[in-house]
This record gives structure tokens, C-alpha cells and sequence, in this order.
């Protein structure tokens, strides 16, 4: 059914009351009772990022950024001139906020059906938004897979994954971004201190880390000041783990445990002379955006990895705190839809989801 204009902004704006209860263990033993929200409908959500305790930015791939009040449900549009392309799973993707900027991730029109990952940066303003290019992933590639683009920051740099576009061994190529963790000051520039130059002198300046296929989730943890990312494998193979300068996490030499989609072996799932995650899945999950939980809502969840996914639905905690012991809990599933993005609330800690189409919250 075709909705009209007027029944369309009424979807975007209404806030829906709609309720999940859940009971699980926490890992303690004791029973924890869950609440899941739905808070807006949006329209093919991707990343989030807050600006205040009220107030989520979220982009939508079709090409929206979305100003959502958590608190009311209103949504305000702004405007904004990034050149961006719908392709395939490329379009508006990451948003990260510090200081009255916003970065965005996205797949960048190069013309001659052509995209590649590229980054923006801007002076935040609620209605209009003047953004600047401040990176380009290399080359041009014809594809509208695996362009990775999750955000981060830490210490003054931006980190940023950029997918391999389906090039597999690509990945093993450090002349070009694609399949690489990349690495650069806030305003563009290059860290001084980049493995180019400290030994690695045919990487590229803004190369952290190589060997990556399509990692959708990269966060900042506060407890060990580290960045980790999340991946997805082919079929079967991904992983969760810490982001090292100037390593290689072996894509596609590895397979981290998974095949190629027609079932032929595609390597070892590690070896020595590469990364190792931290946490392998075989089969997949779709592993997407993560953060490391610091917050008062669920402390019986402090500095467990929280784990969302596409594939099967579900929000998993990873403790990693003894490396030789993973214990990974099942925190709900297939109660919410394909999980994108997760955002934690910076005063109370709750929990908020980009889920199918929607924003959703999680509190007790």
C-alpha cells in the first residue's frame, strides 16, 4: 500500500507504545528482567550517535540525517550537501560526535558507477550542515559490497574500518584502503605515528591495520583504552577482537573458520604471523556494531563487550576479561529485527537500538 505524505510523517514522528519483557540470567546467577521499547519508525536506520542526553543524531542509508529526541519521539531533518550514492549496501553510514563536530562515514560517488568509502567532517548545526571531505578510501571500485565505515575516536584520532568491496585478497594489499583500518588526526590530517612511518614504508599514511573483510562495529573501550572492532566472515568466520597497529588480520588468506559462499575452503581460521580475535563464530551471526558497557542501568554488565547482530537477531555479551575463559551470553534474539547499531545513553546507561527500521530502547 502507498502511504501518502501526510501518513508517512505520521509514522516518522509518532512515538509507539510497544513492549518487550524479558527474563534472563546474568552471569552471576541472578534473574535480570529487560524492557525493549520501541521508541520511532525511520527509514533504513544505520548509525547513531548522541549529542546530549536528550538527543540522538541518526543517519538513514537512503541519505537523511535525522535529529530524534529520545525523550518525546520528535524528529527534525537536516540538510546537508555530502555526495553521496545509494549502492547496494553503501549510502549514509556512521555518525560520531565530539565537540560540537560530526563525522560521517559513506559510500562516495566517483562517477562512472563508481564508490568507495569515503569520510566528512562538520560544524554540528540542527538545521543545515556544511560538510568537508576529509578522507578517501582508494581506488574507485565498481561494487556495492562491504564498505565496513564504522567510527571511532580515541585520543585526539579517528578510526575508521573500510571494507574489502568483495576483493578479498585486496585486503592483503596495503597500496589501497579497502579491506584496512585506517587511522587519522580529527581534521584529516595523518598521525605522525602511522606504521608508514615506523617501518611499514609501502602502507599507505592513513593505514592502522590490514587483512579485514567487512568489519561493521568499532568502538572505544574506557576500561583499557583499546579499540575493538567486529567482522563479518563469509560463511562462517566472524570475529570479534582488538585492532593493533601496523598487524594484519589475514583476510583472505584466512578464512577465520568459515568457506566461501559455494562451500570451497578458503584457509586456515589462524596462523601464526596474524591477529588473532578474540572470539571466532562459525556459522555467522552477521556480527554488527558493538561497544564495551560502561553505565549505571546494567552494571552487572560493566566492561562486557555487547555484541549486536543482522543475521539472527540477537544482542550477545562477550566477557573477555580472562582471554583463555570467553564466556558469551545470549542476551535476547529475534525480538527486534536486524540489529544495525547500538548506542549507550551517557547519563543513565541505558540502551538504545537502531533495529530494522526503528529506534528502540532497552532499560530495566
Amino acid at each position: 500500500m502507498q502511504l501518502t505524505e501526510e501518513d508517512q510523517s505520521y509514522h516518522k514522528v509518532k512515538k509507539i507504545i510497544l513492549f518487550f519483557f524479558i527474563s534472563l540470567f546474568s552471569q552471576n546467577g541472578f534473574a535480570i528482567d529487560i524492557k525493549l521499547r520501541k521508541i520511532v519508525d525511520l527509514e533504513e536506520p544505520w548509525g547513531s550517535t548522541f549529542i546530549n542526553d536528550k538527543e540522538l543524531i541518526i543517519t538513514e542509508k537512503i541519505g537523511k540525517i535525522k535529529l530524534v529526541n529520545v525523550e518525546n519521539g520528535n524528529i527534525d531533518d537536516i540538510k546537508h550537501n555530502i555526495n553521496f550514492i545509494v549502492d547496494g549496501q553503501g549510502g549514509l553510514l556512521d555518525v560520531i560526535y565530539k565537540d560540537k563536530y560530526l563525522w560521517i562515514s559513506y559510500s562516495e560517488n566517483r562517477g562512472s558507477g563508481k564508490s568507495n568509502t569515503s569520510i566528512v567532517r562538520g560544524k554540528f548545526n540542527k538545521k543545515n550542515i556544511d560538510f568537508e571531505n576529509i578522507f578517501q578510501a582508494s581506488p574507485d571500485i565498481n561494487s556495492g559490497y562491504h564498505f565496513g565505515s564504522r567510527l571511532a575516536i580515541k585520543d585526539g584520532h579517528l578510526y575508521a574500518s573500510i571494507g574489502e568491496r568483495g576483493g578479498g585478497m585486496i585486503a592483503q594489499d596495503p597500496t589501497n584502503h579497502t579491506g584496512s583500518i585506517i587511522r587519522i588526526n580529527l581534521d584529516g590530517s595523518i598521525p605522525k605515528d602511522n606504521p608508514k612511518f615506523q617501518g611499514k614504508n609501502n602502507w599507505l599514511p592513513e593505514i592502522y591495520q590490514i587483512g579485514v573483510r567487512n568489519p561493521q562495529g568499532l568502538t572505544y573501550s574506557k576500561f583499557d583504552k583499546k579499540i575493538y572492532a567486529s567482522n563479518h566472515g563469509a560463511k562462517g568466520g566472524d570475529w570479534f577482537g582488538e585492532i593493533k597497529k601496523g598487524e594484519n588480520y589475514g583476510w583472505k588468506i584466512l578464512g577465520w573458520g568459515g568457506t566461501n559462499y559455494s562451500g570451497t575452503k578458503i584457509g586456515p581460521k589462524w596462523k601464526l604471523g596474524f591477529t588473532k580475535a578474540i572470539k571466532y563464530w562459525v556459522p555467522s551471526i552477521a556480527a554488527s556494531a558493538i561497544t564495551i558497557y560502561k553505565g549505571d542501568e546494567f552494571k552487572e554488565w560493566e566492561g562486557l563487550a555487547l555484541i549486536t547482530s543482522l543475521k539472527d537477531m540477537s544482542l550477545r555479551s562477550i566477557d573477555f576479561s580472562n582471554l583463555d575463559e570467553i564466556k558469551e551470553n545470549v542476551i535476547f534474539k529475534k525480538k527486534i529485527g536486524r540489529i544495525r547499531d547500538i548506542q549507550v545513553h551517557p547519563i543513565d546507561g541505558k540502551i538504545y537500538f537502531l533495529a530494522g527500521n526503528s529506534l528502540w530502547l532497552m532499560e530495566k
